[in-house]
């Protein structure tokens, strides 16, 4: 499926001008062949290795403090860390990719993450587990950052369905590591490295595609450089002066911090609630396998509403109603909750979507996408730590539940800020005028 030449997909555009996609760089779109191929692939493989690492952590993360001889405050420390490596690491991502090329980049992402996930859990001591995660998540934040960039240069015209695309792979690998992590540790022999390190295997498989796309890419991208596009609004905008840029990179953080909360704390909140660690790590599979089919629907029906508010509102709601839920009957009420809470964790594949919706051109997308993640993930740091100090202080989880539902209240303002019809583009302009 090539970018630009498969004619029996239809055209999916914005509903207005300001909306619209720019087109890729002149390079990318006379590849076809093997690149057309395996875009599509290196894509979805990519995106199933950027949550693995840390909802494989949430589901021994009891035994992983036992092991490493953690204590609450500590444990949020390290839930706290993918956010901060994200906000880090998410921030050179432009840079990388103007250097070497946005394919070498994901490729040293895949490689990193691999890396990272071998040596984790046989360190022996908590920096050394902390040093190998950081690792790990350096290359899922380039990743990040780059995985919208790369579905806005070679789908210009597919920007909902291949965002969905990408975005059900992402919720089908955090799915499926919080689900199997624990019967594969168990099957491995117990403890808790087996557990953890067979995740990298998935890394592995993901470099191979990455390493044709690299050689591949860099040579459309010498191409495209021989042959440079006209300067446009989004090669002199400051992405910092935009309101719409703050008002997603609030929403980003802020549906960060709850998907984080979530992945690193919601399996022992169930099981400090009486429910096995193995139906736990179920019960946290399907509240990230709802992302499944959401995330593949969810752009669709945003790229067509010509404000997304809405969608945030009703994703908002959801997860007001199931924390609220999960702190008045944790159990009784556990697949309610989890639904619930599943529903309302896609506001990520909105958030991805509307970077996409909010810049016209492709140095735009770079900018808006690496400032909304970097401010974003930065903004989520507090939020799991807080959890941590919040459950050691009060001895229960009642408190750190109600703190992360009322977190749901700001996200629905910011992300209908973020929702309205305009581009940082043309806001730049407005202003310069």
């Amino acid at each position: 499926m090539a970018p630009e030449e498969s004619t029996s997909l239809r055209s999916e555009t914005a509903p207005s001008p300001t909306s619209a996609p720019s087109g890729p760089a002149p390079g990318l779109t006379r590849a076809k062949g093997l690149l057309a191929v395996l875009m599509p692939v290196g894509i979805v493989l990519a995106a199933l290795n950027l949550r693995p690492a840390i909802t494989s952590l949430g589901s021994l993360l009891e035994e992983v403090r036992d092991g490493l001889g953690m204590n609450g405050t500590l444990a949020g420390l390290l839930t706290s860390v993918p956010p901060f490596c994200f906000a880090v690491f998410g921030s050179l991502a432009p840079r990388l990719s103007r250097r070497f090329g946005s394919g070498t980049v994901v490729c040293g992402g895949m490689v990193a993450i691999t890396a990272g996930l071998i040596i984790r859990p046989f360190t022996g001591s908590t920096p050394g587990f902390l040093a190998a995660t950081a690792l790990t998540l350096a290359g899922i934040a380039v990743s990040n950052v780059l995985m919208p960039v790369v579905v806005k240069n070679w789908f210009p015209d597919r920007v909902g369905s291949m965002t969905g695309l990408y975005s059900m792979a992402l919720a089908v690998g955090t799915s499926l590591a919080a689900a199997v992590t624990v019967p594969l540790n168990d099957a491995l022999g117990g403890g808790w490295q087996g557990g953890l390190a067979i995740w990298a295997a998935l890394g592995a498989v993901a470099v191979l595609p990455w390493a044709v796309l690299s050689r591949q890419g860099r040579a459309a991208e010498r191409e495209s450089a021989a042959n440079p596009a006209p300067a446009g609004p989004g090669d002199a905008l400051r992405v910092t002066r935009s309101r719409t840029a703050w008002s997603l990179a609030c929403f980003f953080g802020l549906q960060s911090t709850a998907a984080y909360i979530t992945m690193g704390w919601m399996p022992q909140i169930f099981r400090d609630a009486g429910i096995s660690a193995g139906t736990a790590g179920v019960l946290l599979a399907v509240t990230m396998a709802l992302g499944i089919p959401l995330a593949f629907v969810i752009p669709r029906v945003a790229i067509r509403l010509p404000q997304q508010g809405p969608v945030v509102v009703v994703l908002g709601l959801c997860g007001l109603g199931g924390y609220l839920g999960l702190a008045l009957a944790p159990a009784g009420g556990a697949w309610i909750w989890a639904f619930l809470i599943g529903i309302s964790n896609c506001a990520f594949p909105l958030a991805l979507t509307m970077v996409g919706l909010r810049a016209r051109t492709g140095p735009g997308v770079v900018k808006l996408s690496a400032f909304a993640q970097s401010t974003g993930y930065l903004i989520s740091i507090p939020g799991p730590l807080l959890v941590g100090v919040l459950n050691d202080a009060t001895g229960g989880w009642g408190i750190p539940i109600l703190f992360m539902a009322c977190l749901m209240v700001p996200q629905i303002i910011v992300g209908t800020l973020a929702g309205r019809n305009r581009t940082i583009e043309d806001e730049h302009l407005a202003k310069a005028a």
